[in-house]
């Protein structure tokens, strides 16, 4: 396993935990992924932990069957995926429909396929936030008058980013954009103080105040770089520009299996 798969699977770790240990997605075995992310190792079981989440694994073989890399745990694909890099331009539009179309029709059916089929013509990537904003009810939702459910719920399952202002224990205090709802259109506003918790070992473990930030649900996921955090706004812009185009629809109001059929449960 080379030191680029060892490193893109601790990434995915951190950032696929969150939701798991929620129950909202992957294997069941949300303890085994937490000892993975918190000890900051990975071997052939943390490889295989990882393939058995079926939402990211479609994006994460198209970029780096795109990009010519050959194993889709590297650390260049999952970052792509998770945070945004320069990969995901060169995944054609082409073979993003097919993917998507192989992955996820038979789940939507085909009044909520032709909904998603819409929105992969436009900008969209193979960025974790179209799995969000895309494929996901949620969206389509608010212009139907269902506000603050399916708003809390992308707000939470969106990456985003934010600086440190305070570390107490596992507590950390984080200054973030927030999502919001005009009433017609997604934003961003100004940033707001939110709580998250992160583990007392591992990676995070020397977290100061001042730091940037990724978070997923109530987690913290990763440091970022300044190059990292103007990737993920941009994709995070991006996709919302793409989906105030499209939320005019009320969006499918998808039977899908997995993970948007247990969120609604949560």
């Amino acid at each position: 396993m080379s030191p680029a798969v060892v490193a893109g699977l601790q990434l995915f770790a951190r950032y696929a935990y969150p939701p798991n240990r929620r129950g909202f997605c992957g294997p069941a075995d949300h303890v085994q992924l937490g000892e993975y992310a918190q000890a900051g190792v990975a071997d052939p079981g943390l490889a295989e932990l990882a393939r058995g989440f079926l939402g990211p694994w479609p994006y994460l073989t198209l970029i780096a069957g795109a990009a010519n890399i050959a194993d889709p745990f590297d650390y260049r694909v999952v970052e792509a995926y998770w945070v945004g890099n320069e990969l995901l331009e060169r995944v054609p539009t082409h073979d993003f429909g097919n993917r998507l179309e192989e992955a996820f029709k038979g789940k939507t059916g085909a009044k909520g396929w032709n909904y998603l089929a819409e929105t992969i013509p436009g900008d969209a990537l193979c960025h974790h936030s179209y799995h969000v904003f895309g494929v996901y009810p949620w969206a389509g939702l608010l212009r139907r008058g269902h506000i603050d459910q399916p708003l809390q719920v992308l707000q939470q399952c969106r990456i985003r980013w934010g600086r440190v202002a305070a570390v107490q224990g596992t507590q950390v205090f984080v200054d973030a954009p927030p999502l919001e709802w005009t009433g017609q259109r997604l934003a961003l506003g100004e940033p707001q103080r939110e709580t998250v918790s992160r583990s007392p070992h591992g990676p995070l473990a020397d977290l100061v105040a001042g730091e940037w930030v990724s978070m997923h649900w109530d987690w913290l996921c990763d440091r970022l770089s300044s190059r990292q955090v103007g990737n993920l706004r941009h994709y995070t812009l991006r996709q919302l520009a793409l989906t105030n185009d499209q939320v005019a629809h009320s969006g499918p109001n998808m039977a899908m299996t997995g993970d948007v059929a247990q969120v609604e449960r949560r």
